[in-house]
Formats: structure tokens, C-alpha cells, sequence
């Protein structure tokens, strides 16, 4: 006993995440197998976290008879393509009855699966054996169409003869089930479906329960047939490190019930897997240039501290304005799932940089107002960051004397494809045309609405203040 308890503890602790609970409660099973007497080979099952394969963690031999095997396969493992009921019902909780398997030691069996689960789901699996290797390879040997059974109508029979031409066209796998669950109607992408889920043999005949690949049985089905008869069933399902989409039908014909459509959605999981895989790479991608350009703006303040000259100093402290301007943009990329930033929240974060560098201008007000959200690319949004920072850097510094009090309005709008955002500040005003040619600031902005935006700029200044627009096609 001491024995069984040390070996299965440390095969569970080395293979799976079960919790201490779980493995006492494997534990008490397989002493309850040790004080009694069976007829045949008794094995419990865990799944690994590590792989897609379960661990022979117990094995009880046979009390009376001959054991099928000549070692202890203690601690090996049992593998989909060897022991498809194994994994099954590791998987689903369902029960596996009288599945052809092939053991460690490349013998064929029937193995019977019991699930031992806790309140969560399946924590191991119990599994009976018996040796019908004989009878299994004659069957393997049978010829004949896959719809030869006594018990079928002939009218099903030609039923069926004239469907297989059509069915085996199908890309998907197509089973169909008689009345008490058993399979009467496959198709050949069915059994290339249950080959890769490690069949062994021809499924032909086997009842619903060993087939069905999600936790649903035979009598749960026929439940929901009486409930919602005209209703199909559709689950999703992963089994076998692929993907499927699981259909059930209710058949209203000659000894035929249920239907069982299986599409094969691995590719399309796959695809949506790597999406957000890169999803999660770019948007880390965006929150390391935050932090370099974060950095770098920190470098050219420090560096304007230490700067004697008051124009150097402007120069620099400009050009932190406008790396925060594209921080800012890539700080709202790196939280975004989709590449697809809302523009008011662009210009919010931007006038909130802008303020900071500004301190001693706290009179001056900044309002941001957008009618409906405008979401648009990365691309764009860096170039709108940069022009909305310029033109509230400009306004700082120019519009209003000694940082008095002042109003500077941020508005953006989506009209008719066109986004319109317009920037007015109630300041002095300047000579436009004479202005924004000699200012940088202005350059910039002229070039990244033409070049980068396609869009059209314009600027209007009196004494009253100064409005500057850009509009572009979203």
C-alpha cells in the first residue's frame, strides 16, 4: 500500500497540477483496487500538463487470471493514437466502452474508461482491459460495403447507397445515428476525422457515446429532440490539438434519428490565435517606443536645465514637446486590442502634456470637445498627435501675453467621410501668412497635413484669436 501511495504521488506531482485533495482521493481508488479481486487489468489514467498525453499512474494486475502484460508499464504513457478512449474521456468526462486500443507492449485490446472527477471536471480515468486482439484483426479483415447490418431495411440500404456518392464529396465529416445511437451512415471525411482522433478501428456500429468528441451522450441529445425538435444543436469542441464545430440534427426518416456534421475549424482558431498573438506583440511594441521616447524627452530636459542659451533652450524644450506628442499616441496604441485609436482621447492626453510643460501658465484653459468618436490608424494618429501639440504649443507661447488668462478650444467632427479638427485660441493673434511660413512649428504642421493626411489646412487669425483647421478623409 505504502508503495502504491509513493508512486502514484509522485508520478501526479511530476506530470499534472492536481491539487493534494485529488491525488488522496486517486490514491484511496487504487487501495480499494489493491483489497479486492479483478478480473482484469485495472489502470488509472491522469492527463499531463505538459502534452497532449495521459500517465499510467496505477496498475492492477489480474487476481486469478494471466496478465495481458509481461511488465509494469507504471509511469508510461498512453497516447491518443494508441488509446483514443483514454484521452476521451480524459477530456469530455464521458464514459469510453469497448474501444480498440493498442497497449505499450503492442497488444490489442477493448478498453472500458471510467472518469473519477471532482467538482471541476475529470481529474484521472479508470480503465478495464480485455484481450480480444483475435477477434478485433478478423474484424479488421471483413469486406463488404460499411451499410451491410441484418438489422437494416433494405429501402435503407439503397437509401444510403445512393447518398454515400454525394456524402463523400463533403468536406466535412458526416455521421448518422439510428434511434438507440448507433452509427449506421459515415462518410469518408468521418473516418479520416476519428483516425486522427486515434481510432483504430472502423467506427461503423459504435454507439454515440463513444463517439461524441464534447460532454454530450445520446440520452442528452434525444432530451433536447423532444424539447426543440426542429432545432439544431452547434457546440464548439478541441480535441486532439485541433478544432471543431459540432452540429446535431434530428433526422425524420426510416430508422435514422440523429445527424452529426463535424467541420474541422483548426485553421481558422490557428489564425485567430496568431492575430492576437501579434495583437499582443505590437501593442508591446508600442508601450517600449512609449517608454524610449519618454526617455529621450527626459534627456532633452535635463539637457535644457544645463543650457545657457535661452534660444537652445527653446529649441529643446520644443522638441520635447513633440516627442511626448508621439509618446502620447504610442502610450494609447499599447492599450488598444485593435491598431484603432479614438481621436479625442489622442487630443486629450496631448493637451495634458502640453499643460505640464507649461506650469506656469495654469490661467490658461484647454477644452476638448468631440461630437462622436473617431477612431482611426496608428499612422495618422502620430501625425494628428504631432500637429494638435504644435499648434497648442504655439498658442502657449504666442497667443497670450505673460501666460494671461486665455481659452484654448480643441474640436473634432465627422461629417460626410470628412474629419474636420479645428484648434482656437481667443489670444492676440499674428499676421498668418507672414507667420507661418517663418515658424517651425507651422512648417510642420503644413507639411504633416498635406504629406501625411492628404488633407486641407486653414488658418485665421485677428485680433480676436487665432482658428486653425485641417480636414481629411477618414
Amino acid at each position: 500500500m505504502t508503495n502504491v501511495r509513493a508512486q502514484i504521488e509522485q508520478l501526479c506531482n511530476r506530470h499534472t497540477g492536481l491539487t493534494e485533495a485529488d491525488i488522496e482521493r486517486i490514491v484511496n481508488i487504487a487501495q480499494s483496487f489493491e483489497m479486492s479481486e479483478v478480473q482484469d487489468d485495472v489502470f488509472i489514467d491522469v492527463l499531463s500538463v505538459v502534452a497532449n498525453e495521459a500517465i499510467v499512474v496505477y496498475h492492477r494486475r489480474p487476481t486469478e487470471r494471466q496478465s495481458l502484460y509481461l511488465h509494469s508499464v507504471t509511469g508510461e504513457k498512453a497516447l491518443r493514437e494508441n488509446e483514443p478512449g483514454v484521452l476521451r474521456t480524459l477530456e469530455t468526462g464521458i464514459m469510453s466502452q469497448g474501444l480498440v486500443a493498442n497497449t505499450q507492449e503492442n497488444h490489442l485490446v477493448r478498453q472500458t474508461v471510467y472518469p473519477i472527477k471532482n467538482q471541476e471536471g475529470v481529474i484521472a480515468v479508470v480503465i478495464y482491459e480485455k484481450d480480444v486482439s483475435d477477434n478485433i484483426q478478423a474484424h479488421f479483415k471483413v469486406t463488404g460495403t460499411p451499410y451491410e447490418d441484418s438489422e437494416m431495411s433494405s429501402m435503407l440500404t439503397a437509401m444510403l447507397r445512393f447518398k454515400d456518392s454525394i456524402i463523400n464529396q463533403l468536406e466535412d465529416a458526416v455521421l448518422v445515428f439510428d434511434k438507440h445511437g448507433f452509427l449506421k451512415l459515415k462518410n469518408k471525411k468521418a473516418d479520416v476525422y476519428y483516425r486522427q482522433l486515434g481510432y483504430l478501428e472502423d467506427i461503423q456500429g459504435l454507439h454515440y457515446d463513444n463517439l461524441s468528441l464534447d460532454q454530450t451522450m445520446f440520452s442528452d441529445v434525444m432530451g433536447q429532440h423532444t424539447v426543440a425538435p426542429n432545432c439544431p444543436l452547434t457546440t464548439d469542441v478541441k480535441a486532439a490539438n485541433r478544432y471543431y464545430q459540432v452540429k446535431r440534427l434530428f433526422i425524420e426518416e426510416q430508422d435514422l434519428c440523429v445527424g452529426v456534421i463535424l467541420h474541422d475549424v483548426t485553421e481558422i482558431k490557428d489564425k485567430e490565435a496568431e492575430i492576437v498573438s501579434k495583437s499582443v506583440a505590437i501593442r508591446e511594441i508600442h508601450h517600449r517606443v512609449k517608454n524610449n521616447l519618454q526617455t529621450v524627452a527626459s534627456l532633452l530636459r535635463i539637457q535644457g536645465r544645463q543650457c545657457e542659451s535661452p534660444e537652445a533652450k527653446k529649441c529643446l524644450n520644443d522638441s520635447v514637446s513633440r516627442v511626448l506628442a508621439i509618446a502620447a499616441t504610442h502610450e494609447l496604441l499599447s492599450t488598444e486590442i485593435d491598431a484603432q485609436v479614438d481621436l479625442l482621447d489622442v487630443i486629450r492626453l496631448i493637451a495634458a502634456n502640453i499643460q505640464r510643460c507649461f506650469v506656469d501658465c495654469q490661467a490658461v484653459d484647454i477644452q476638448t470637445v468631440a461630437a462622436q468618436s473617431i477612431c482611426l490608424d496608428s499612422d495618422r494618429t502620430v501625425a494628428i498627435a504631432l500637429i494638435v501639440s504644435e499648434l497648442l504649443h504655439n498658442s502657449y507661447e504666442h497667443a497670450f501675453d505673460d501666460c494671461s488668462d486665455g481659452t484654448i478650444k480643441v474640436s473634432a467632427h465627422l461629417e460626410g467621410g470628412l474629419v474636420t479638427v479645428e484648434v482656437a485660441d481667443d489670444g492676440i493673434g499674428f499676421a498668418a501668412e507672414e507667420g507661418s511660413h517663418k515658424s517651425l512649428g507651422l512648417s510642420i504642421v503644413r507639411s504633416y497635413v498635406k504629406e501625411k493626411l492628404k488633407g486641407k489646412l486653414k488658418i485665421v487669425s485677428n485680433s480676436g484669436g487665432t482658428t486653425v483647421t485641417f480636414t481629411f478623409k477618414k
